[in-house]
């Protein structure tokens, strides 16, 4: 439902974890520069334009991740990668239909963001305490902190949507929204406006009689493109598939999702994968057109 983050990947992640498997005790002291290749190989996926070398690759990457966090269950790189990569699949790869396995994807995601930001306090617990008190805990978070914040609200809004109805999902709204301001206050700048790109999707998307307010989420979606983030595809066809769909404009609807079609997915090479899944999306939402506008809600 929100954003996208890539980190898919190819079959050395087999051979990879064989070879860790046998370092013993030097194992510690390579787990630094095999996270370091995690992040070369996402750069080098992000510029991948086939979305069937990237869908079949994701596993073994997950696989990989999740062997190398159970060896350093408190590496903090390792952890945001696993929870930006399981978050990606299921955003980029995982149709409406599917919401059991997206919730167990996202729960996955939302997980290991919270590990990646329990060094202050335990982020598990503090979500299910009082909410004055999860405040205070973000309280403790600083600039540094607002990539592994901002792609753990991600995962986490996207587990919240695809639980939407169920008891421990929306008891973790206030937090998420609290998260979200934080981050906000932070740095809005973030990934090309992203925190005011999150904002306003999740608040074009909430109902009005939970707390939706569609010209609210107008304003996060004007400072996120102002900050840069038309460049990202995405960000347009998720302003047309809940702002425009939201108030009713099939016009503006229709020509957003047009001009998504019609961009180069490869003008910024390392946003070249999350834009060419944004054009896929593009092509389904305007093949739902007529669906949407005969039957608003």
């Amino acid at each position: 439902m929100f954003l996208h983050r890539h980190v898919p990947i190819t079959i050395w992640a087999f051979a990879l974890v064989l070879f860790l498997a046998g370092c013993g005790p030097v194992k510690q002291t390579r787990v630094g520069a095999v996270a370091l290749t995690i992040q070369d190989v996402a750069r080098a996926a992000a510029k991948q334009s086939d979305l069937r070398i990237i869908r079949e690759g994701t596993p073994a990457y997950l696989m990989l991740l999740d062997g190398l966090i159970e060896d350093y269950p408190e590496n903090k790189d390792l952890l945001l990668a696993g929870c930006q990569a399981y978050s990606s699949y299921a955003s980029s790869f995982l149709s409406d239909d599917e919401r059991d396995r997206s919730e167990v994807l996202y729960g996955k995601a939302k997980l290991y963001g919270f590990r990646a930001l329990s060094e202050h306090a335990d982020f598990s617990k503090a979500v299910v305490g009082s909410l004055d008190e999860f405040k205070a805990l973000l309280n403790h978070f600083n600039k540094r902190d607002v990539p592994a914040l901002f792609w753990m609200a991600n995962a986490w809004a996207n587990w919240i949507s695809a639980k939407m109805g169920a008891v421990d999902a929306m008891a973790d709204i206030p937090m998420l929204e609290a998260t979200m301001e934080r981050i906000l206050e932070l740095d809005d700048t973030f990934y090309y406006g992203g925190p005011n790109l999150l904002m306003g999707v999740y608040l074009a998307a909430k109902p009005a009689i939970l707390g939706g307010d569609l010209a609210k989420a107008k304003q996060h979606f004007d400072r996120a493109f102002a900050l840069g983030s038309r460049i990202i595809l995405m960000s347009r066809a998720l302003f047309a598939q809940y702002y425009a769909r939201g108030i009713h404009d099939r016009a503006l609807f229709t020509t957003t999702l047009e001009d998504v079609l019609a961009a180069r997915a490869d003008e910024v090479p390392e946003l070249t994968f999350v834009n060419t899944v944004a054009k896929e999306k593009a092509r389904q939402l305007l093949e739902k057109t007529e669906a949407y506008f005969a039957n608003p809600q």
